[in-house]
């Protein structure tokens, strides 16, 4: 069993996720490719991040 926080539980989950991230990089103006992003600065990839926390947010408010 993997101690990694970041695993997905839910493989189906996958797809969707990486849906999100593609949204939340564009609506940030974070060039996003498929695959390896390592390039990016952390600048950019926590806004990214801190984006998809929002909208997950969001949508679980709604769902209340």
């Amino acid at each position: 069993m993997s101690n990694n926080s970041n695993s997905i539980n839910v493989p189906e989950a996958r797809q969707a996720l990486d849906q999100l991230k593609m949204e939340c990089a564009n609506e940030v103006g974070v060039n996003l490719k498929q695959g390896y992003n390592g390039d990016l600065t952390s600048r950019q990839a926590g806004s990214v991040g801190g984006r998809m926390v929002q909208k997950m947010i969001e949508a679980y408010e709604k769902s209340m």
